[in-house]
Parts: C-alpha cells; sequence; structure tokens
C-alpha cells in the first residue's frame, strides 16, 4: 500500500457556484502545484468536465478520478466517483434526465462553462446544476453502481444539504462505507451522535469551489497504486 495525498471534492466552472477560475487546466495545475497526488472533479450533477481534466491530470502527474457531486431528491449531497471516463459519462447521461428541468439564469445562479482540453469553453448546461434531482438517497448507491461506480454521503458535519442535516439519521438498511467530512475536528461528535459512522472509512475533502480553496497535501489515504480502481477499492475497505 502506498501514500496518496488526496482532494475527493472539487468543482470546476460547469458548477455555477463554481468561479470562473477553476478550469480543468487550472485546477489541475493548481493540485500539482500544491502536491497532491489524486484529485477527483465532482461537479454538481454533472461529469462533463471531467474528460479535460483528466487530459491535463495525465500531462501534470495527477491522477483524476472522474466524478459528481449528485443532489438527491431529499436535498442531500452524495459524492459518485467512477473507475472510468466512460462509466462517469454513462452516469452523467441517467441523472441529467432525473434533473428539475429549471433553466439556469447566469445573472443569478453563475455559468455552467464545457471546457475542452485547450481550456476553452464548448458549450453550457442550459438546465440548473445545483437543483435537486428525482432520485432518492437510497437509491443512489445502486445507480452509482449500475455504472461501475461507489457513492458516500458528502460532507456529512455540514449544517446543509448534508445527510445528517437534511434527514437527521442515517437511513436503516444503508450500506455505505466511506463518508466524507468537511473538517475532522467534527468527526468524534458525528459518530457519537451516529454510530454508524464508527465503521467508516472516514476522509476530509475541500469542496473547494476556489483555486485557492483546493487543498493543501495534508490528508492522505492508502492504496494499492495510484490506478483509479484501486483508489476506489481503497475507499470502500470497510465495506459492511
Amino acid at each position: 500500500m502506498i501514500p496518496l495525498y488526496y482532494d475527493l471534492h472539487i468543482h470546476s466552472c460547469l458548477s455555477p457556484c463554481g468561479d470562473d477560475d477553476m478550469t480543468p487546466a487550472n485546477l489541475v495545475g493548481m493540485a500539482a502545484v500544491k502536491g497532491l497526488d489524486v484529485i477527483a472533479l465532482t461537479d454538481h450533477n454533472s461529469c462533463k468536465n471531467c474528460p479535460a481534466a483528466m487530459y491535463h491530470g495525465a500531462n501534470y502527474g495527477v491522477t483524476v478520478i472522474p466524478g459528481m457531486e449528485l443532489t438527491t431528491e431529499e436535498e442531500v449531497h452524495v459524492i459518485c466517483l467512477f473507475p472510468a471516463l466512460k462509466d462517469a459519462l454513462a452516469f452523467d447521461a441517467l441523472v441529467y434526465e432525473r434533473l428539475l428541468p429549471v433553466q439556469n439564469r447566469e445573472d443569478i445562479f453563475g455559468k455552467q462553462q464545457i471546457m475542452d482540453e485547450k481550456d476553452e469553453v464548448t458549450g453550457t448546461v442550459e438546465n440548473l446544476l445545483i437543483n435537486a434531482t428525482s432520485i432518492s438517497f437510497d437509491d443512489v448507491f445502486s445507480l452509482a453502481g449500475s455504472c461501475h461506480g461507489i457513492a458516500y454521503p458528502a460532507h456529512v458535519d455540514k449544517s446543509s444539504t448534508s445527510l445528517i442535516s437534511n434527514l437527521g439519521f442515517v437511513p436503516p438498511g444503508s450500506t455505505f462505507s466511506c463518508a466524507e467530512f468537511h473538517d475532522f475536528k467534527n468527526l468524534h461528535r458525528i459518530r457519537r451522535e451516529h454510530p454508524y459512522f464508527e465503521s467508516c472509512n472516514v476522509i476530509c475533502c475541500s469542496d473547494a469551489h476556489y483555486l485557492e480553496d483546493i487543498h493543501e497535501p495534508e490528508h492522505q489515504l492508502y492504496a494499492a497504486s495510484r490506478e483509479i480502481p484501486d483508489i476506489l477499492k481503497a475507499l470502500e475497505r470497510h465495506r459492511r
């Protein structure tokens, strides 16, 4: 097993709340400058900037996992990560069909820019990506699995759009084996209040919407290699 510095929750300029400077080349370049080994691009309800980010990851020597921060119908945020780009894009198509059909207004919510390998805008997403989908929290795990991906709740310690803030409990029958925290200072409190998380593999990620918010190399995970499938296995090593 090798140690890998990570940040597995980063938004690009495709997310309407993401800064325009969060282009695929910029965010991967910043991860490289900071010394991260692996990152995940997790835009709201979309994987459309993952191709460009993975291209730059190969050039910068940073493993880029294609992913998404999905919003369930309960407005719980869930991180979904995939072993290959084709799997992520297949999931992207499934999710967009289930996204509330409300058109984005750039003047209110921000741009939703799709970028190519040259960091040039090739298009935009019409429907507002920060809306909820019609996918329930209980169903998101099997849906991600149908595209060979894994899923786990995002920033469980945040006061909004998290599993704990929105549902108040871990649903009976839950099978997720990983959980993301925004701040590890909240780890013991959450585990005390919700014992389910005692057996989870916990990680800490930035939820970066600006380049400066991408994590420094302070958190590590251990995987058999830097290949994406091995990293996903490491995240789920405590599977129930």
